[in-house]
C-alpha cells in the first residue's frame, strides 16, 4: 500500500515572462517502510518535488494523496499541521540555530510542535542517542563536524515520530567517508521502520541504500529502477 501517491504532478515558473517546466507529468508512489532515492543533476526538478511533498511549494496542477488526502488541496492551516506530523524534513544546509545546542535545536522543533515542555528534553535526548550523538548533547554547531551537524539534522527531524522523512541531498555538504556514514544512518533509520524519500546527486549512494532510484532529467521521470 503506498503511504504517498503521485499522480500527473507538474509545476511551472515563469521567468522573464518564459514559461519554465520543473515538473513535468511526475507519477509515482511510495509505499510503506520504503526508502526511494530521487536522482539527477541540479536543474532536474527533484528538489522541486521534495519540497511540494513536504508541504513548502505549491503545484501547477497535479495530486500529492497521503493515505488519499490530497496535500495539494490543503489549506495553509492544514499544511502547518501536516508538516508537523506527517513529514520530516532534512535540509542539506542542516538550518540549525547557531547559538542554540544540539539539544536545544531538537527541543525547539517538539515546541513548534506544542509538545508538553516537560516531554521535550526527554524527546529531544531520545532522539539524539537514536543518531549516536548522547556526546554532544550540549555542544552548538560550531563545535560539530559537517557529520555531526546533519545528525542533529535528522534527529530534529525525527523528533516528532513522522510517518515520512524527506531528505533533500543529505551528504551534498558532506566528504566522501561521512557521507557513507549519514547514508548508512539513513539506512539503519529505515530498517527501523521509517518510510523514507530521499533527493541527491550520488547515483552511487541512491543504488546502495534505496529501494527504489528514480531518475530524473528535466522535470520527468527518465528510469524507475527497483532493487531486487
Amino acid at each position: 500500500m503506498n503511504v504517498i501517491e503521485i499522480q500527473d504532478l507538474c509545476k511551472t515558473y515563469f521567468r522573464a515572462g518564459t514559461p519554465i517546466r520543473a515538473l513535468d507529468q511526475v507519477s509515482f508512489g511510495i509505499k510503506q517502510g520504503e526508502l526511494v532515492a530521487i536522482v539527477g543533476r541540479s536543474g532536474s526538478g527533484k528538489s522541486t518535488l521534495l519540497n511540494m511533498v513536504g508541504g513548502l511549494d505549491t503545484a501547477t496542477s497535479g495530486h500529492i494523496l497521503c493515505h488519499g488526502k490530497d496535500v495539494v488541496a490543503l489549506s495553509h492551516h492544514e499544511l502547518a499541521d501536516y508538516r508537523k506530523k506527517t513529514v520530516g524534513i532534512i535540509f542539506q544546509s542542516f538550518h540549525l540555530i547557531p547559538s542554540r545546542s544540539a539539544l536545544e535545536n531538537v527541543s525547539l522543533a517538539l515546541a513548534f510542535a506544542n509538545v508538553p515542555k516537560r516531554q521535550r528534553k526527554e524527546r529531544a535526548i531520545e532522539v539524539l542517542e537514536q543518531v549516536g550523538l548522547s556526546h554532544r548533547l550540549d555542544h552548538q554547531p560550531r563545535e560539530l563536524s559537517g557529520g555531526e551537524a546533519q545528525r542533529v539534522a535528522i534527529a530534529r527531524a525525527l523528533a516528532n515520530n513522522p510517518e515520512i522523512l524527506l531528505a533533500d541531498e543529505p551528504t551534498g555538504n558532506l566528504d566522501s567517508q561521512t557521507a557513507e556514514e549519514i547514508g548508512a544512518l539513513l539506512k539503519e533509520l529505515n530498517h527501523k521502520g521509517a518510510t523514507i524519500l530521499m533527493v541527491t546527486h550520488d547515483a552511487e549512494l541512491a543504488g546502495q541504500i534505496a529501494h527504489k532510484t528514480i531518475s530524473f532529467s528535466d522535470g520527468k521521470i527518465q528510469q524507475i529502477k527497483i532493487k531486487e
